[in-house]
């Protein structure tokens, strides 16, 4: 209970046995009345920054600010978690990325007070962006074999999503942001509540040349050594073509292509320990050749066209042909 005796405790005097100084100072702010200490610190500890430093150049495609309830659905590894943490970051808001492990318990009862706590927590510390990744396991469809405390769960994140209670008014600026790669598997009710449910697709040619750009970027530094300070040296007919090799890959399948080609040069190397890494050969095409042999596109075209599906039935946005266009 907040309030009371503790109300009154200087800083400096000796804390209740069994007692965090973080839990004292939310005995001691009103605005956690009636909100259980222990569950108010451990939402409190999935507040990542106040201010992240993502910029909307760290992704593919800018937004305009969403409502209440955003639903990001596509194949894994383009970019939606950091899409969530962009949003946070330009509009200077507080991020909470939560988890279903984290809003899940063994007691009776525990589940839909850790989800009062978590909005109570949003509404304290807003603008807030809460983003909840791989949403489904959380908010599947609700059938009667559900357990009677995963249904309590649902249903309880389900009203504090519509804003009926007294933490959350129609004035308050907090952002529900879903993941998923699995959108058939969520709950009717979740689909209403997301009113903007938006298609993230792989990235086309112009995103994958982006991605490569950058990270060319970022491994071509001056070295203070004297070396070339190139560690990748790719022509633009060199990267147009690997852009094209590269076609039906995701952010992070890239990502997982630019790490296995830098190993490449390194397997040539008899005396791995000594060796200067100014003297490292720079990579070349044929190095991304070589590990595309090993690093495959992880979504395939069955996958894809089940997402296009679903967003023409449930999307907020029409996909145009020219949108994923290669």
């Amino acid at each position: 209970m907040v309030g009371g005796e503790n109300k009154d405790q200087k800083k400096g005097d000796a804390l209740p046995e069994g007692m965090t100084e973080q839990q004292m100072e939310i005995m001691q702010d009103e605005r956690y009345k009636n909100l259980d200490p222990r569950m108010v610190e451990l939402i409190e500890n999935e507040i990542m920054e106040r201010q992240l430093d993502i910029g909307w150049n760290d992704i593919f495609r800018g937004l305009r600010a969403p409502p209440r309830g955003v639903l990001f659905f596509g194949p894994p590894g383009t970019g939606k978690t950091l899409l969530g943490k962009a949003i946070a970051a330009q509009s200077k808001s507080t991020f909470m990325s939560i988890s279903a492990s984290t809003l899940t318990s063994k007691w009776v009862g525990e589940g839909e007070k850790m989800v009062r706590t978590m909005f109570a927590i949003a509404a304290i510390h807003q603008p807030t962006v809460i983003f909840i990744d791989e949403i489904d396991s959380l908010l599947c469809a609700r059938s009667e074999s559900d357990m009677e405390s995963s249904r309590r769960l649902k249903t309880e994140f389900l009203v504090q999503l519509d804003g009926a209670n007294t933490f959350a008014q129609e004035n308050s600026r907090i952002l529900i942001i879903g993941a998923t790669n699995r959108p058939d598997d969520l709950d009717e009710a979740v689909k209403r509540r997301m009113a903007k449910r938006m298609y993230i697709p792989l990235p086309n040619f112009a995103g994958r040349k982006q991605f490569l750009q950058r990270t060319i970027e970022k491994e071509s530094k001056p070295t203070d050594q004297g070396g070339s300070g190139h560690t990748i040296l790719l022509s633009d007919e060199d990267l147009n073509l690997l852009v094209e090799l590269t076609k039906g890959y995701s952010g992070a399948d890239l990502k997982s292509l630019c790490a296995e080609a830098a190993m490449i040069p390194l397997r040539s190397i008899e005396d791995i320990e000594n060796v200067d890494i100014d003297n490292i050969r720079a990579l070349t095409l044929s190095d991304f050749k070589e590990a595309l042999l090993n690093v495959k596109a992880t979504v395939n075209q069955s996958e894809l066209r089940k997402f296009l599906e679903w967003n023409d039935m449930n999307g907020s946005y029409p996909i145009r042909e020219e949108d994923l266009q290669d």
